[in-house]
Protein backbone atom coordinates (compact mmCIF):
# COMPACT_ATOMS: atom_id res chain seq x y z
CA UNK A 1 0.00 0.00 0.00
CA UNK A 2 2.74 2.21 0.94
CA UNK A 3 4.21 1.43 -2.51
CA UNK A 4 1.00 2.44 -4.28
CA UNK A 5 0.36 5.84 -2.48
CA UNK A 6 3.67 7.26 -2.87
CA UNK A 7 3.22 6.02 -6.66
CA UNK A 8 0.02 8.23 -6.87
CA UNK A 9 0.55 11.00 -4.67
CA UNK A 10 4.18 11.56 -5.46
CA UNK A 11 5.99 13.75 -7.81
CA UNK A 12 4.77 13.31 -11.40
CA UNK A 13 7.76 11.66 -12.94
CA UNK A 14 8.68 12.83 -16.79
CA UNK A 15 6.69 10.59 -19.42
CA UNK A 16 9.80 9.80 -21.48
CA UNK A 17 13.73 9.62 -20.90
CA UNK A 18 14.02 12.39 -23.43
CA UNK A 19 16.62 15.01 -22.75
CA UNK A 20 14.86 18.73 -22.91
CA UNK A 21 14.46 19.88 -26.26
CA UNK A 22 17.60 21.95 -27.59
CA UNK A 23 15.38 24.41 -29.26
CA UNK A 24 11.83 25.57 -30.15
CA UNK A 25 11.57 23.85 -33.26
CA UNK A 26 12.51 20.78 -31.42
CA UNK A 27 10.12 21.46 -29.30
CA UNK A 28 7.46 21.91 -31.59
CA UNK A 29 8.44 18.91 -33.79
CA UNK A 30 8.16 16.83 -29.86
CA UNK A 31 4.45 18.27 -29.32
CA UNK A 32 3.23 17.76 -32.96
CA UNK A 33 4.21 14.13 -32.98
CA UNK A 34 2.69 13.27 -29.62
CA UNK A 35 -0.38 13.58 -30.91
CA UNK A 36 -0.11 13.20 -34.32
CA UNK A 37 2.47 10.56 -34.86
CA UNK A 38 4.62 11.07 -37.82
CA UNK A 39 7.77 9.87 -36.27
CA UNK A 40 6.95 6.44 -36.19
CA UNK A 41 4.57 7.16 -39.88
CA UNK A 42 7.93 8.50 -41.66
CA UNK A 43 10.27 5.88 -40.08
CA UNK A 44 8.25 3.30 -41.59
CA UNK A 45 8.03 5.14 -44.90
CA UNK A 46 10.99 7.49 -45.71
CA UNK A 47 13.75 4.63 -46.03
CA UNK A 48 11.32 2.83 -48.30
CA UNK A 49 13.05 1.74 -51.55
CA UNK A 50 12.71 2.70 -54.63
CA UNK A 51 14.14 1.03 -58.22
CA UNK A 52 15.98 4.13 -60.77
CA UNK A 53 14.86 4.02 -64.16
CA UNK A 54 13.99 6.56 -66.52
CA UNK A 55 10.83 4.87 -67.39
CA UNK A 56 9.64 5.46 -64.07
CA UNK A 57 9.54 8.96 -64.30
CA UNK A 58 6.83 9.05 -66.96
CA UNK A 59 4.58 9.10 -63.62
CA UNK A 60 6.20 11.56 -61.95
CA UNK A 61 5.68 14.07 -64.77
CA UNK A 62 1.99 13.07 -63.90
CA UNK A 63 2.00 13.96 -60.70
CA UNK A 64 4.13 17.67 -60.70
CA UNK A 65 2.02 18.64 -64.29
CA UNK A 66 -0.79 17.64 -61.86
CA UNK A 67 0.50 20.05 -59.23
CA UNK A 68 1.21 23.16 -61.61
CA UNK A 69 -2.32 22.55 -63.13
CA UNK A 70 -3.92 23.23 -59.86
CA UNK A 71 -1.79 25.57 -58.67
CA UNK A 72 -2.06 27.71 -61.76
CA UNK A 73 -5.68 27.00 -62.01
CA UNK A 74 -6.14 28.70 -58.49
CA UNK A 75 -4.60 32.01 -59.54
CA UNK A 76 -6.91 32.18 -62.92
CA UNK A 77 -10.12 31.58 -60.47
CA UNK A 78 -8.93 34.85 -58.76
CA UNK A 79 -10.20 36.62 -62.23
CA UNK A 80 -12.17 34.60 -64.40
CA UNK A 81 -15.70 35.46 -64.34
CA UNK A 82 -17.82 32.34 -64.86
CA UNK A 83 -20.74 34.24 -66.00
CA UNK A 84 -22.75 34.17 -69.88
CA UNK A 85 -23.74 37.87 -69.46
CA UNK A 86 -23.56 40.04 -72.23
CA UNK A 87 -21.14 42.82 -71.98
CA UNK A 88 -19.66 44.88 -74.23
CA UNK A 89 -15.55 45.22 -74.10
CA UNK A 90 -13.69 48.19 -73.54
CA UNK A 91 -10.70 46.93 -72.77
CA UNK A 92 -6.37 47.55 -73.99
CA UNK A 93 -6.97 44.95 -76.82
CA UNK A 94 -7.84 47.45 -79.70
CA UNK A 95 -9.40 44.59 -82.65
CA UNK A 96 -12.17 43.78 -80.08
CA UNK A 97 -13.42 47.35 -78.77
CA UNK A 98 -17.20 47.87 -78.83
CA UNK A 99 -17.96 44.33 -79.75
CA UNK A 100 -20.58 42.07 -77.65
CA UNK A 101 -19.45 39.55 -75.62
CA UNK A 102 -19.73 37.38 -72.22
CA UNK A 103 -18.07 37.94 -69.10
CA UNK A 104 -16.51 34.85 -69.06
CA UNK A 105 -14.40 35.72 -72.58
CA UNK A 106 -14.16 39.42 -71.45
CA UNK A 107 -12.38 38.25 -68.22
CA UNK A 108 -10.39 35.81 -70.01
CA UNK A 109 -8.83 38.88 -72.52
CA UNK A 110 -8.45 40.87 -69.36
CA UNK A 111 -6.60 37.98 -67.67
CA UNK A 112 -4.07 37.99 -71.55
CA UNK A 113 -3.35 41.70 -71.56
CA UNK A 114 -4.49 43.60 -68.31
CA UNK A 115 -3.39 41.09 -65.34
CA UNK A 116 0.51 41.69 -64.55
CA UNK A 117 1.65 38.14 -65.60
CA UNK A 118 -1.87 36.57 -66.57
CA UNK A 119 -1.05 35.29 -70.03
CA UNK A 120 2.28 33.37 -68.76
CA UNK A 121 0.07 31.57 -66.19
CA UNK A 122 -3.32 31.12 -68.52
CA UNK A 123 -0.27 29.22 -71.21
CA UNK A 124 1.34 27.51 -68.23
CA UNK A 125 -1.93 26.25 -67.15
CA UNK A 126 -2.99 24.87 -70.93
CA UNK A 127 0.28 23.20 -71.23
CA UNK A 128 0.29 21.76 -67.96
CA UNK A 129 -3.15 20.25 -68.97
CA UNK A 130 -1.69 19.00 -72.54
CA UNK A 131 1.51 17.27 -70.91
CA UNK A 132 -0.33 16.06 -67.78
CA UNK A 133 -2.63 14.10 -70.09
CA UNK A 134 -0.05 13.08 -72.69
CA UNK A 135 2.42 12.02 -69.69
CA UNK A 136 -0.20 9.51 -68.70
CA UNK A 137 -1.31 8.58 -71.78
CA UNK A 138 2.66 7.65 -71.83
CA UNK A 139 3.16 5.98 -67.95
CA UNK A 140 0.12 3.91 -68.91
CA UNK A 141 1.48 2.59 -72.58
CA UNK A 142 4.67 1.75 -70.02
CA UNK A 143 2.73 0.05 -67.63
CA UNK A 144 1.22 -2.38 -70.33
CA UNK A 145 3.81 -3.21 -72.39
CA UNK A 146 5.69 -3.86 -69.58
CA UNK A 147 3.01 -6.33 -67.84
CA UNK A 148 3.36 -4.01 -64.64
CA UNK A 149 -0.71 -3.70 -64.42
CA UNK A 150 -0.55 -7.46 -63.29
CA UNK A 151 -1.77 -8.91 -59.83
CA UNK A 152 -2.01 -7.34 -57.24
CA UNK A 153 -1.91 -4.04 -59.16
CA UNK A 154 -5.15 -4.56 -61.85
CA UNK A 155 -7.10 -2.30 -59.09
CA UNK A 156 -4.18 0.67 -59.58
CA UNK A 157 -4.30 0.42 -63.42
CA UNK A 158 -8.36 1.01 -63.26
CA UNK A 159 -7.40 4.48 -61.12
CA UNK A 160 -4.98 5.51 -63.44
CA UNK A 161 -7.54 4.76 -66.26
CA UNK A 162 -9.76 6.65 -64.23
CA UNK A 163 -7.38 9.43 -63.92
CA UNK A 164 -6.67 9.17 -67.63
CA UNK A 165 -10.40 10.08 -68.79
CA UNK A 166 -11.39 12.32 -65.87
CA UNK A 167 -8.21 14.39 -67.43
CA UNK A 168 -9.37 14.23 -70.94
CA UNK A 169 -12.72 15.55 -69.78
CA UNK A 170 -11.53 18.13 -67.17
CA UNK A 171 -9.70 19.14 -70.11
CA UNK A 172 -12.22 19.63 -72.31
CA UNK A 173 -14.34 21.37 -69.85
CA UNK A 174 -11.56 24.61 -69.02
CA UNK A 175 -10.94 24.26 -72.82
CA UNK A 176 -14.46 25.43 -73.14
CA UNK A 177 -14.68 28.23 -70.47
CA UNK A 178 -13.63 31.48 -72.20
CA UNK A 179 -16.12 31.05 -74.27
CA UNK A 180 -14.50 32.12 -77.67
CA UNK A 181 -15.56 30.99 -80.90
CA UNK A 182 -13.52 27.84 -81.21
CA UNK A 183 -14.50 26.76 -78.15
CA UNK A 184 -18.00 27.06 -78.59
CA UNK A 185 -17.87 25.06 -81.67
CA UNK A 186 -16.52 22.23 -80.01
CA UNK A 187 -19.32 22.77 -77.36
CA UNK A 188 -21.87 22.96 -80.25
CA UNK A 189 -20.33 19.28 -81.56
CA UNK A 190 -20.81 17.83 -77.78
CA UNK A 191 -24.30 19.08 -77.81
CA UNK A 192 -25.07 16.84 -81.04
CA UNK A 193 -23.14 14.16 -79.88
CA UNK A 194 -25.29 14.12 -76.90
CA UNK A 195 -28.54 14.56 -78.69
CA UNK A 196 -27.92 11.59 -81.01
CA UNK A 197 -28.20 9.29 -77.41
CA UNK A 198 -31.45 7.59 -77.78
CA UNK A 199 -33.96 8.19 -75.10
CA UNK A 200 -31.99 9.91 -72.86
CA UNK A 201 -30.08 12.30 -74.70
CA UNK A 202 -32.30 15.66 -74.30
CA UNK A 203 -31.94 14.72 -70.59
CA UNK A 204 -28.64 14.60 -70.70
CA UNK A 205 -28.60 17.71 -72.69
CA UNK A 206 -30.92 19.72 -70.52
CA UNK A 207 -28.55 18.35 -67.11
CA UNK A 208 -25.21 19.36 -68.45
CA UNK A 209 -26.35 23.26 -70.22
CA UNK A 210 -29.51 23.95 -68.29
CA UNK A 211 -31.45 24.52 -71.28
CA UNK A 212 -31.37 24.96 -74.85
CA UNK A 213 -28.03 25.37 -76.39
CA UNK A 214 -26.01 28.30 -76.12
CA UNK A 215 -28.30 29.12 -73.02
CA UNK A 216 -27.15 30.93 -70.03
CA UNK A 217 -25.81 28.12 -67.72
CA UNK A 218 -23.45 26.54 -69.87
CA UNK A 219 -20.11 28.52 -68.69
CA UNK A 220 -21.21 28.16 -64.89
CA UNK A 221 -21.78 24.68 -65.02
CA UNK A 222 -18.60 23.89 -66.77
CA UNK A 223 -16.73 25.95 -64.51
CA UNK A 224 -17.96 24.26 -61.17
CA UNK A 225 -17.35 21.19 -62.80
CA UNK A 226 -13.81 21.97 -64.23
CA UNK A 227 -12.67 23.06 -60.70
CA UNK A 228 -14.38 21.65 -57.95
CA UNK A 229 -16.35 18.46 -59.14
CA UNK A 230 -13.37 16.60 -61.28
CA UNK A 231 -10.51 17.78 -59.50
CA UNK A 232 -11.79 16.85 -56.18
CA UNK A 233 -12.32 12.87 -57.54
CA UNK A 234 -8.56 13.30 -59.28
CA UNK A 235 -7.33 14.28 -55.76
CA UNK A 236 -9.25 11.35 -54.47
CA UNK A 237 -7.58 9.10 -57.28
CA UNK A 238 -4.21 10.16 -57.00
CA UNK A 239 -4.21 9.81 -53.32
CA UNK A 240 -5.78 6.27 -53.63
CA UNK A 241 -3.20 5.69 -55.99
CA UNK A 242 0.08 6.66 -54.38
CA UNK A 243 -0.69 4.38 -51.35
CA UNK A 244 -1.34 1.53 -53.29
CA UNK A 245 1.86 2.08 -55.19
CA UNK A 246 3.61 2.19 -51.39
CA UNK A 247 1.49 -1.00 -50.71
CA UNK A 248 2.49 -3.04 -53.16
CA UNK A 249 5.99 -1.47 -53.30
CA UNK A 250 6.92 -0.62 -57.28
CA UNK A 251 8.10 -2.82 -60.03
CA UNK A 252 11.08 -3.03 -61.18
CA UNK A 253 13.23 -4.20 -64.61
CA UNK A 254 14.92 -7.90 -64.43
CA UNK A 255 18.43 -7.72 -63.09
CA UNK A 256 20.70 -9.74 -60.73
CA UNK A 257 19.85 -9.55 -57.24
CA UNK A 258 16.52 -8.33 -58.20
CA UNK A 259 13.37 -11.06 -57.24
CA UNK A 260 9.84 -10.75 -56.90
CA UNK A 261 10.32 -10.26 -53.32
CA UNK A 262 12.55 -7.61 -53.13
CA UNK A 263 13.19 -3.94 -54.24
CA UNK A 264 16.45 -3.02 -55.73
CA UNK A 265 17.02 0.79 -55.62
CA UNK A 266 17.37 4.14 -53.65
CA UNK A 267 15.70 4.54 -50.77
CA UNK A 268 12.57 7.38 -50.52
CA UNK A 269 14.63 9.88 -48.50
CA UNK A 270 17.00 11.54 -49.09
CA UNK A 271 17.74 9.89 -52.44
CA UNK A 272 14.42 9.61 -54.08
CA UNK A 273 13.34 12.86 -52.04
CA UNK A 274 16.01 15.07 -53.50
CA UNK A 275 15.92 13.86 -57.39
CA UNK A 276 12.55 14.18 -57.10
CA UNK A 277 12.47 17.76 -56.07
CA UNK A 278 14.90 18.80 -58.19
CA UNK A 279 12.93 16.70 -61.08
CA UNK A 280 9.68 18.90 -60.23
CA UNK A 281 11.25 22.45 -60.85
CA UNK A 282 12.99 20.55 -64.11
CA UNK A 283 9.06 19.78 -65.32
CA UNK A 284 7.84 23.16 -64.07
CA UNK A 285 10.83 25.18 -65.47
CA UNK A 286 10.30 23.34 -68.88
CA UNK A 287 6.63 24.03 -68.99
CA UNK A 288 7.35 27.67 -68.33
CA UNK A 289 9.68 28.08 -71.12
CA UNK A 290 7.33 26.37 -73.54
CA UNK A 291 4.59 28.68 -72.25
CA UNK A 292 6.64 31.79 -72.60
CA UNK A 293 7.85 30.94 -76.08
CA UNK A 294 4.78 29.01 -78.03
CA UNK A 295 1.19 31.09 -78.20
CA UNK A 296 -1.32 28.37 -77.35
CA UNK A 297 -5.31 29.09 -77.32
CA UNK A 298 -5.34 32.51 -78.46
CA UNK A 299 -8.82 33.59 -77.92
CA UNK A 300 -8.48 36.84 -78.97
CA UNK A 301 -7.78 35.86 -82.30
CA UNK A 302 -11.03 34.32 -83.05
CA UNK A 303 -12.75 36.40 -81.12
CA UNK A 304 -16.25 35.84 -79.08
CA UNK A 305 -18.35 32.76 -79.26
CA UNK A 306 -21.38 33.26 -81.75
CA UNK A 307 -23.89 30.84 -82.66
CA UNK A 308 -24.10 31.68 -86.06
CA UNK A 309 -20.33 31.26 -87.14
CA UNK A 310 -17.52 28.69 -87.43
CA UNK A 311 -13.81 28.92 -86.98
CA UNK A 312 -11.72 28.31 -89.61
CA UNK A 313 -9.82 25.10 -88.57
CA UNK A 314 -11.86 24.23 -85.83
CA UNK A 315 -9.84 21.61 -83.81
CA UNK A 316 -10.02 20.22 -80.84
CA UNK A 317 -7.03 19.03 -78.44
CA UNK A 318 -5.06 16.35 -79.33
CA UNK A 319 -6.39 13.55 -77.03
CA UNK A 320 -10.27 14.29 -78.47
CA UNK A 321 -9.15 13.88 -81.94
CA UNK A 322 -9.98 9.79 -81.28
CA UNK A 323 -13.39 10.80 -80.80
CA UNK A 324 -13.50 13.52 -83.55
CA UNK A 325 -12.12 10.79 -85.93
CA UNK A 326 -15.19 8.61 -85.52
CA UNK A 327 -18.05 10.97 -85.72
CA UNK A 328 -15.85 12.86 -89.39
CA UNK A 329 -15.58 9.81 -91.31
CA UNK A 330 -18.44 8.00 -90.45
CA UNK A 331 -21.49 8.00 -93.07
CA UNK A 332 -24.18 9.68 -92.28
CA UNK A 333 -26.79 6.91 -91.89
CA UNK A 334 -29.85 7.45 -90.62
CA UNK A 335 -32.97 4.85 -89.64
CA UNK A 336 -36.57 5.80 -88.66
CA UNK A 337 -38.04 3.73 -85.83
CA UNK A 338 -41.22 4.35 -84.56
CA UNK A 339 -41.45 8.33 -85.71
CA UNK A 340 -38.42 8.95 -84.36
CA UNK A 341 -34.70 9.08 -86.20
CA UNK A 342 -31.68 7.40 -85.46
CA UNK A 343 -28.98 9.85 -86.55
CA UNK A 344 -26.29 6.62 -86.86
CA UNK A 345 -23.66 8.88 -88.21
CA UNK A 346 -22.82 10.35 -84.49
CA UNK A 347 -24.53 7.19 -82.14
CA UNK A 348 -22.66 4.45 -83.47
CA UNK A 349 -19.14 6.80 -83.03
CA UNK A 350 -20.22 7.14 -79.63
CA UNK A 351 -20.57 4.17 -78.90
CA UNK A 352 -17.48 2.90 -80.02
CA UNK A 353 -15.43 5.85 -78.20
CA UNK A 354 -16.72 3.58 -74.75
CA UNK A 355 -16.42 0.35 -75.61
CA UNK A 356 -12.84 1.33 -76.40
CA UNK A 357 -12.31 2.99 -73.14
CA UNK A 358 -13.91 -0.20 -71.10
CA UNK A 359 -11.79 -2.43 -73.03
CA UNK A 360 -8.20 -0.35 -71.68
CA UNK A 361 -10.16 -0.55 -68.52
CA UNK A 362 -10.44 -4.21 -68.35
CA UNK A 363 -7.79 -5.01 -69.95
CA UNK A 364 -5.44 -6.67 -66.86
CA UNK A 365 -8.77 -8.74 -65.86
CA UNK A 366 -8.95 -10.15 -69.45
CA UNK A 367 -5.50 -11.13 -69.86
CA UNK A 368 -5.42 -12.96 -66.53
CA UNK A 369 -8.48 -14.69 -67.47
CA UNK A 370 -6.60 -15.98 -70.66
CA UNK A 371 -4.00 -16.90 -69.48
CA UNK A 372 -4.91 -18.42 -66.00
CA UNK A 373 -1.95 -16.23 -64.33
CA UNK A 374 -2.83 -15.21 -60.99
CA UNK A 375 0.47 -14.84 -59.53
CA UNK A 376 1.78 -11.97 -57.98
CA UNK A 377 4.09 -10.05 -60.52
CA UNK A 378 6.90 -7.87 -59.69
CA UNK A 379 9.28 -7.83 -62.06
CA UNK A 380 8.57 -6.28 -65.44
CA UNK A 381 8.24 -7.87 -69.17
CA UNK A 382 10.39 -6.72 -71.52
CA UNK A 383 8.04 -6.08 -74.46
CA UNK A 384 9.42 -8.36 -76.54
CA UNK A 385 9.06 -10.99 -74.59
CA UNK A 386 5.20 -10.58 -74.58
CA UNK A 387 4.40 -10.39 -78.34
CA UNK A 388 0.79 -10.57 -78.41
CA UNK A 389 0.39 -7.99 -75.32
CA UNK A 390 2.99 -5.83 -77.47
CA UNK A 391 1.65 -5.83 -80.73
CA UNK A 392 -2.57 -5.32 -79.33
CA UNK A 393 -0.81 -2.09 -78.01
CA UNK A 394 0.74 -1.23 -81.06
CA UNK A 395 -2.67 -1.93 -82.91
CA UNK A 396 -4.18 0.32 -80.42
CA UNK A 397 -1.64 3.33 -81.27
CA UNK A 398 -2.11 2.69 -84.93
CA UNK A 399 -5.86 3.08 -84.75
CA UNK A 400 -5.36 6.36 -82.70
CA UNK A 401 -3.30 7.79 -84.76
CA UNK A 402 -5.65 7.25 -88.05
CA UNK A 403 -8.58 8.25 -86.02
CA UNK A 404 -6.47 11.31 -85.62
CA UNK A 405 -5.90 11.69 -89.10
CA UNK A 406 -9.83 11.54 -89.20
CA UNK A 407 -10.52 14.05 -86.79
CA UNK A 408 -7.79 17.04 -88.77
CA UNK A 409 -9.06 15.68 -92.26
CA UNK A 410 -9.67 19.06 -92.96
CA UNK A 411 -6.15 20.70 -91.97
CA UNK A 412 -4.41 17.27 -93.68
CA UNK A 413 -6.49 18.20 -96.55
CA UNK A 414 -5.45 21.62 -96.99
CA UNK A 415 -1.80 21.64 -95.74
CA UNK A 416 -0.88 19.02 -98.15
CA UNK A 417 -3.26 19.88 -100.98
CA UNK A 418 -5.39 16.43 -100.89
CA UNK A 419 -8.76 15.29 -101.08
CA UNK A 420 -10.66 15.68 -98.17
CA UNK A 421 -13.15 12.84 -99.50
CA UNK A 422 -9.69 10.80 -100.21
CA UNK A 423 -8.67 10.99 -96.63
CA UNK A 424 -12.05 10.29 -95.26
CA UNK A 425 -11.95 6.87 -97.47
CA UNK A 426 -8.40 6.12 -96.34
CA UNK A 427 -9.75 6.55 -92.39
CA UNK A 428 -12.30 4.69 -93.06
CA UNK A 429 -10.41 1.45 -94.58
CA UNK A 430 -7.48 2.04 -92.06
CA UNK A 431 -9.83 2.09 -89.16
CA UNK A 432 -10.18 -2.06 -89.99
CA UNK A 433 -7.35 -2.45 -92.08
CA UNK A 434 -4.16 -0.47 -90.45
CA UNK A 435 -4.59 -2.12 -86.91
CA UNK A 436 -4.44 -6.01 -88.13
CA UNK A 437 -1.52 -5.26 -90.17
CA UNK A 438 0.71 -3.45 -87.34
CA UNK A 439 -0.36 -6.54 -85.37
CA UNK A 440 0.89 -8.83 -87.18
CA UNK A 441 4.45 -7.17 -87.84
CA UNK A 442 4.71 -6.17 -84.44
CA UNK A 443 4.00 -9.34 -83.47
CA UNK A 444 6.82 -10.76 -85.56
CA UNK A 445 8.95 -8.39 -84.54
CA UNK A 446 8.78 -9.33 -81.29
CA UNK A 447 9.40 -12.80 -81.97
CA UNK A 448 12.40 -11.71 -84.49
CA UNK A 449 13.73 -9.82 -81.24
CA UNK A 450 13.65 -12.77 -79.42
CA UNK A 451 15.65 -14.74 -81.64
CA UNK A 452 18.20 -12.83 -81.60
CA UNK A 453 18.42 -12.55 -77.87
CA UNK A 454 18.84 -16.33 -77.66
CA UNK A 455 21.60 -16.26 -80.79
CA UNK A 456 23.64 -13.84 -78.36
CA UNK A 457 23.07 -15.92 -75.26
CA UNK A 458 24.14 -19.39 -77.16
CA UNK A 459 26.88 -17.45 -79.33
CA UNK A 460 27.69 -14.31 -77.21
CA UNK A 461 28.01 -10.74 -79.23
CA UNK A 462 30.06 -10.46 -82.42
CA UNK A 463 33.10 -8.69 -81.68
CA UNK A 464 34.09 -7.80 -85.46
CA UNK A 465 37.75 -9.92 -84.74
CA UNK A 466 38.02 -12.53 -87.93
CA UNK A 467 40.09 -15.53 -87.47
CA UNK A 468 41.59 -17.97 -89.49
CA UNK A 469 41.47 -21.70 -88.22
CA UNK A 470 44.11 -24.47 -88.97
CA UNK A 471 42.25 -25.84 -91.58
CA UNK A 472 41.93 -22.45 -93.54
CA UNK A 473 38.43 -21.32 -92.98
CA UNK A 474 37.62 -18.18 -92.08
CA UNK A 475 35.43 -17.43 -88.54
CA UNK A 476 34.55 -14.68 -86.70
CA UNK A 477 35.01 -14.66 -82.98
CA UNK A 478 32.39 -14.50 -80.58
CA UNK A 479 32.74 -12.80 -76.77
CA UNK A 480 30.33 -14.41 -73.91
CA UNK A 481 28.34 -11.72 -72.54
CA UNK A 482 28.73 -11.01 -68.99
CA UNK A 483 26.72 -12.23 -66.15
CA UNK A 484 24.45 -9.58 -65.92
CA UNK A 485 23.06 -9.20 -69.58
CA UNK A 486 23.08 -13.00 -69.62
CA UNK A 487 20.30 -12.98 -66.76
CA UNK A 488 18.93 -10.23 -67.83
CA UNK A 489 18.18 -12.12 -71.06
CA UNK A 490 17.04 -15.48 -69.79
CA UNK A 491 14.69 -14.53 -66.62
CA UNK A 492 11.88 -14.27 -68.41
CA UNK A 493 9.04 -16.82 -67.37
CA UNK A 494 8.10 -18.61 -70.33
CA UNK A 495 4.41 -19.75 -69.73
CA UNK A 496 2.21 -22.57 -71.13
CA UNK A 497 -0.86 -22.33 -73.03
CA UNK A 498 -4.19 -23.79 -70.77
CA UNK A 499 -4.97 -27.19 -71.44
CA UNK A 500 -8.59 -28.54 -72.55
CA UNK A 501 -9.63 -30.91 -70.30
CA UNK A 502 -9.68 -34.69 -70.84
CA UNK A 503 -13.19 -35.29 -72.92
CA UNK A 504 -13.27 -38.50 -70.38
CA UNK A 505 -12.83 -38.54 -66.96
CA UNK A 506 -11.21 -41.44 -65.18
CA UNK A 507 -14.51 -43.53 -64.71
CA UNK A 508 -13.97 -43.29 -68.56
CA UNK A 509 -17.98 -40.77 -68.77
CA UNK A 510 -17.61 -38.26 -71.41
CA UNK A 511 -16.75 -34.65 -70.27
CA UNK A 512 -17.49 -31.62 -72.45
CA UNK A 513 -15.84 -28.54 -71.93
CA UNK A 514 -17.68 -25.07 -71.87
CA UNK A 515 -17.93 -22.88 -74.43
CA UNK A 516 -15.79 -20.22 -71.95
CA UNK A 517 -13.26 -22.94 -71.23
CA UNK A 518 -12.81 -23.65 -75.01
CA UNK A 519 -12.77 -20.09 -75.65
CA UNK A 520 -9.91 -19.74 -72.90
CA UNK A 521 -7.91 -22.42 -74.50
CA UNK A 522 -7.91 -20.96 -77.92
CA UNK A 523 -6.86 -18.17 -76.64
CA UNK A 524 -4.32 -18.91 -74.48
CA UNK A 525 -3.02 -20.90 -77.24
CA UNK A 526 -2.98 -17.45 -78.79
CA UNK A 527 -0.84 -15.54 -76.23
CA UNK A 528 1.36 -18.28 -75.24
CA UNK A 529 1.30 -21.26 -77.86
CA UNK A 530 3.51 -22.08 -80.97
CA UNK A 531 4.44 -18.91 -83.07
CA UNK A 532 3.68 -16.56 -79.87
CA UNK A 533 7.41 -17.12 -78.30
CA UNK A 534 10.28 -18.27 -78.86
CA UNK A 535 11.90 -21.11 -76.39
CA UNK A 536 14.78 -19.40 -74.52
CA UNK A 537 17.93 -21.25 -74.44
CA UNK A 538 18.52 -23.30 -71.25
CA UNK A 539 21.62 -23.60 -69.33
CA UNK A 540 22.15 -27.45 -70.96
CA UNK A 541 22.14 -25.55 -74.49
CA UNK A 542 24.87 -22.72 -73.25
CA UNK A 543 26.77 -24.94 -71.51
CA UNK A 544 27.66 -27.26 -74.73
CA UNK A 545 28.15 -24.44 -76.68
CA UNK A 546 30.41 -22.31 -75.06
CA UNK A 547 32.45 -25.81 -73.82
CA UNK A 548 34.00 -25.78 -77.29
CA UNK A 549 31.46 -27.16 -78.88
CA UNK A 550 30.53 -25.38 -82.46
CA UNK A 551 31.55 -22.33 -80.22
CA UNK A 552 34.22 -19.37 -81.66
Amino acid sequence: MSSASSTTTGAAKPSSTREKPANKWEAAADWTDGRLGIYSLAKANLRKIFPDHWSFMLGEICLYTFVIIILTGVYLTLFFKPSMAEVVYDGSYVPLKGLPMSEAYASTVDISFEIRGGLLIRQIHHWAALVFVAAMLVHMLRVFFTGAFRKPREINWVFGFLLLVLGMFDGFFGYSLPDDLLSGTGIRFMEGAILAVPLVGTYIQMFLFGGEFPGHDIIPRFFTIHVLLIPGIMLGLLVAHLILVFYHKHTQWAGPGKTEKNVVGMPLMPVYMAKAGGFFFLVFGIIAAISAIATINPIWSVGPYRPDQVSTDAQPDWYMGFSEGLIRVMPGWEIGLWGHTLNLGVFVPLMIFPLVLVAIAVYPFIESWVTGDNREHHILDRPRNAPVRTALGAAWISLYLVLLIGGGNDLFATHLHLSINAITYFVRVGFFVVPVAVFIITKRWCLGLQRRDKEKVLHGRETGVIKRLPHGEFVEVHAQLPQGDLHKLTAHEQNQPIELPAQTDENGVARKAGALTRAQAKLSRGFYGEGSQIPKPTAEEHHEITSGHGHH
